[in-house]
This record gives C-alpha cells, sequence and structure tokens, in this order.
C-alpha cells in the first residue's frame, strides 16, 4: 500500500483555501496510486486557531469543510487534523485526526496528549482523548494515528514528566504496521536533530516505521519549517522532506526502505529560511503586498531590508532613510547602496525641520533640564511617526527592525523604531545578526561592509556608539541566553563565569523592560524562548530574583 504525506501550508480560518489545497494534494496522491494520504495536524482550520476556537461558527465552518473533504476523496481515504465537538465532560472540542472517504468517516481519533507550556496552550481549548488509543485498521494494514505531542512523550525529550499516559505504549500493544503523526510543530533552532531522535525513539517502542507530517508555512508568531520525515521500523530516516517549502513523499510498504541523506546542520541558513518564509506568509496572510522599512544605515535594518526583499521581492519593499542633526552621511550612503543592490524603492525624509520645530514647542516646559534621552527618544519618535504616515497613505506594512538584544534590555524606542505590524529580527541576538550579514554577504556584497564594520550606534546625539552602556555583544546575547532560554538565575550565571556587576545590570534591565515588549509588534520566534506569545511575565510586579 502507498501512503501520501503531504506536507502543505495553511491559513488560520481560511476554510475555503486549505479544503483547496488537500483536494489537489488528494488528486495527486491517488493519481500515483495512493491509497491514502496523510496531512498535518489541524489541516482544515490551520494552527493555531487559539480563541477563534470559541466562536460556534468557527466550528460550523470546520464540519462543512470536513464534509466537503470527505466528498472529495474519491477512492482514496485522507486523515485530516480538525476540531470536533466534545459532548462529554471538559472543554468543548477535540483535537482530532479524521480519516474520510467516499463521503463517509471511517474512523476518528482524538489527541491525547495536550503541550501547555511555551507557545502551546492546548488545554485552554481541547479535551484530551480519554480512552486509550487502538489502530486504524485500513486495507488490512494496522495503522497507528497519533497527533503532534502524542509521540513527545519518551525519556530524555522532557525536563521533567508531564503526562501520565503514553499513546505510543498504548498502540504498540496492538503491534501496528505503521504509526501516523499529524503535527504543527514549530521550528527553532537545533528542533531539527531533536525530532530526528524523538522519532527514531518512537519507531523503537512500537517496532514500527513513523509517517510524520509537518506543517510547513507561518502563522503569526510561529514558522513551521516542514520536514516531514519517515523512519523504518529501527528509526532510521529513510525519506526527508523539505525545508520550508510544501512538499509531498511517498510510503510504499512493497518496497525497501533506504536511509535518506543527512539533513543540513547549517544554522545559520536554517534561521535565515525561516525569517523569509515567516515574513513572507505574515505580511501576506494579513492582506498585504508591500512593506515599508526604516533605514538607519546600521546592520538591524539592512538585515531586515534584505529578508524582506527575499520574502516579497524587491519591487515590494520601500526602505526610507530619516536623517537627523547626528546622522553621519555614512549611514545614508550606506542606506542607498543597500537598496540599489537590492533594487528596491529607496526615499530620503529629513526628520530635522520636524525636531526643530519640535524643540522649539517644548522649549518653554523643558526650560532649565539639560538634554537626555527624551531629545533622543523625540528623534526615534518622528522617525515612527513618518513610517507611520506613509503606511497609512501607501498601504504598506511597516517592518521594525529591533533585534533581540537591543529588545531585552529596551534599548528600543516605545512609537519610535518598535513601531510596525511585525518585528522580523525580534528574537535575533546581535550576534547572529552579524552572522545572517556575513552569510548574506557570503558570494557578494549586498550589506555594505562598511555596515558591517562601524560600530552599532542609534545616531541619536553626537559620538553615541551602543556599548557605551552596554559590555560586548557576545557577552550580552549569553547572559541573555542563559536568563531568559534557559531560565537560570543571576546566580547561577555569575557561576557560569560571568562579571556579577554586569549579570545584576542586565538582568534588571530585561526586568525593567517588559512593559516596552509588551507592546511591540508581533516578532517571528526562532529560538528556544522568544519575547511574546511563550513567555508571559508580568509587567507590575515587585519580585527582585538574586
Amino acid at each position: 500500500m502507498k501512503i501520501a504525506l503531504c506536507q502543505i501550508n495553511t491559513t488560520v480560518g481560511d476554510f475555503n483555501g486549505n479544503v483547496e489545497k488537500i483536494l489537489a494534494s488528494l488528486q495527486k496522491a491517488k493519481t500515483d496510486g495512493c491509497a491514502l494520504a496523510l496531512f498535518p495536524e489541524l489541516t482544515l482550520t490551520g494552527y493555531p486557531p487559539r480563541d477563534l476556537l470559541d466562536r460556534s461558527s468557527f466550528l460550523e465552518e470546520a464540519q462543512k469543510a470536513l464534509e466537503t473533504v470527505a466528498q472529495g476523496a474519491r477512492g482514496i481515504a485522507a486523515v485530516v487534523g480538525t476540531i470536533l465537538e466534545n459532548k462529554g465532560s471538559g472543554n468543548g472540542l477535540f483535537n482530532s485526526a479524521v480519516a474520510v472517504k467516499d463521503g463517509q468517516i471511517l474512523y476518528t481519533a482524538h489527541k491525547t496528549l495536550l503541550p501547555n507550556y511555551d507557545v502551546f496552550d492546548e488545554a485552554r481549548y481541547f479535551t484530551p482523548a480519554s480512552q486509550p488509543l487502538t489502530p486504524f485498521v485500513y486495507q488490512g494494514l494496522k495503522i497507528g494515528i497519533t497527533i503532534c505531542e502524542d509521540i513527545w512523550n519518551t525519556e530524555g525529550f522532557e525536563t521533567h514528566k508531564l503526562y501520565q499516559r503514553d499513546p505510543l505504549v498504548e498502540l504498540a500493544k496492538y503491534q501496528p504496521d505503521v504509526i501516523l503523526n499529524l503535527s504543527a510543530s514549530p521550528f527553532h533552532t537545533a528542533k531539527l536533530s531533536t525530532r530526528q531522535k524523538l522519532l527514531k525513539a518512537a519507531a523503537e517502542k512500537t517496532k514500527a516505521p513513523v509517517l510524520y507530517c509537518n506543517l510547513v508555512g507561518g502563522n503569526d508568531e510561529l514558522v513551521f519549517d516542514g520536514n516531514s520525515m519517515i523512519t523504518d521500523a529501527a528509526g532510521t530516516v529513510t525519506q526527508r522532506g523539505l525545508s520550508f517549502e510544501e512538499d509531498y513523499l511517498v510510503y510504499d510498504t512493497n518496497k525497501p526502505l533506504k536511509t535518506a541523506a543527512p539533513a543540513s546542520e547549517d544554522e545559520i541558513e536554517t534561521v535565515h529560511q525561516a525569517l523569509v518564509l515567516g515574513t513572507r506568509d505574515y505580511v501576506r496572510k494579513c492582506g498585504f503586498e508591500k512593506v515599508l522599512i526604516g533605514l538607519s544605515g546600521g546592520i538591524d535594518s539592512a538585515l531586515v531590508a534584505v529578508i524582506a526583499s527575499e520574502a516579497l521581492g524587491p519591487e515590494n519593499v520601500m526602505g526610507v532613510t530619516m536623517p537627523s542633526p547626528f546622522s553621519s552621511k555614512g549611514s545614508i550612503e550606506d542606506s542607498r547602496q543597500l537598496a540599489k543592490t537590492l533594487k528596491m524603492e529607496f526615499q530620503e525624509i529629513p526628520i530635522s525641520p520636524l525636531f526643530n520645530e519640535a524643540l522649539k514647542n517644548l522649549t518653554p516646559f523643558f526650560a532649565g533640564k539639560p538634554p537626555d534621552a527624551t531629545e533622543e527618544n523625540i528623534q526615534a519618535r518622528l522617525r515612527g511617526l513618518t513610517l507611520m504616515a506613509l503606511s497609512n497613505k501607501l498601504n504598506r506594512l511597516v517592518l521594525s527592525t529591533g533585534n533581540k538584544s537591543e529588545i531585552a534590555v529596551g534599548y528600543c524606542t516605545l512609537y519610535g523604531d518598535m513601531c510596525g505590524g511585525l518585528a522580523v529580527i525580534s528574537d535575533i541576538p546581535k550576534v547572529m545578526v552579524y552572522q545572517l550579514a556575513k552569510h548574506i554577504n557570503r558570494k557578494g556584497e549586498i550589506i555594505p561592509e562598511a555596515t558591517l564594520t562601524k560600530a552599532p550606534s542609534a545616531e541619536l546625539r553626537p559620538n553615541q556608539k551602543d556599548q557605551d552602556s552596554l559590555p560586548p555583544y557576545e557577552t550580552l546575547d549569553a547572559i541573555l541566553r542563559l536568563y531568559v532560554e534557559e531560565n537560570d538565575s543571576p546566580d547561577q550565571i555569575v557561576k557560569a563565569g560571568f562579571d556579577a556587576g554586569v549579570v545584576k545590570d542586565i538582568v534588571k534591565k530585561i526586568n525593567q523592560n517588559e512593559y516596552k515588549r509588551r507592546q511591540m509588534a508581533p516578532g517571528l520566534k526562532m529560538t528556544g524562548k522568544a519575547f511574546g506569545m511563550g513567555r508571559r511575565v508580568p509587567i507590575a510586579q515587585k519580585f527582585k530574583e538574586k
């Protein structure tokens, strides 16, 4: 028997579009002689639907979509992810996998393990399956059907025991011929190797091949990388789907399995691809075609401009440089050169006249007070005003350009450089920003060399440098990783070899600036812990960590 794995890019709430992709994949699978086609988790609704699940009309549309797919699955079975109503106790819905064919429902499985950590909040909406899993018998094949987290309750893949049940152990009792896994596993760095080890463990536990079909595409802050895989019963990967693209794999029970080529371990290229896909899907799924970026001449805005040009085409990207009295000629020229190289539209709109007028109007209220961050923030906010005015008039989405290191310690201005609809690199530490820029330039200069070599500066006062009040970015990023991503205490970080005074200062800055991060645009999650939906820290609180 042949089983197709259909790695498709779905959109939350786009029932018609998602069904169209499913039916097209079914036709291809049927033409190729497949008896069954497997799709990602919550294929019909898109993932994650979040509070749309509270709307009864959303459930109704999902049911109509399921009926349409069932009618369209002629001569081939489709296993699709969807939501089903829970008429018993608990939350009102199940996260389900449904096998349909010739207008009929052949089999239904509900997700057993509901993740409720980091970006996942499934216990808020769903009830776990109450009965032990049993195989779906189809054309004489015993098929174990699992949904994403159902295969993650394995020793070595969790820091503590999260669940009492293990769906794979339940299925293993029936000696299944194959395990299917409908997945919507978001991307972050180093996750692919973890998944490969996980699938190997799942195959060994069930003594059956594992067919893992993962979602691809961006939905809000999350990017799904695809990388669907097929393993043999020993857990060796025999087929591998594309990264960050739609793809299609076929498992044939009558053909011997061969070992697939190893996956790429190039972290920087992988992050690059994830940023491009996440930006493209966010912009287009939000209904925009064109974007707008404030170009400072610095490395952050240059990187965002490159990513946007790759994602949307340079003809859909406008760069705007907005010099103030403190902007260097080099920064203006670097911005202009970048735009020329990328072949994107470029505009220069000085803010000096607006800045001078603002200072004139505010002078009576500033009397007797020396210049400070206030004047710097006025410049940043005038740039934000300019970008948002152009956004309104030209119907372009503004992409903000702050990196994770600066956002973490508050080196960003609310309603200034934080303005925008998407914070593209908000989960990219500064050191990685440089790595990405060098990677982009590996075959020729795209980002001007001067942008890479000059000291980072906001250029909001004379001779300003970012690291006048910050440690080297290598040190800052290492501390941020330990504190934000690993949840280490300041004492643990000091014991790891960092200066106690520096650690205290950085931790203080991180905690003081939660109110800013709560108001920033959504950012694309790239690391194990991003600022956003997966990190929920109170703003008004008095806890002081030692």
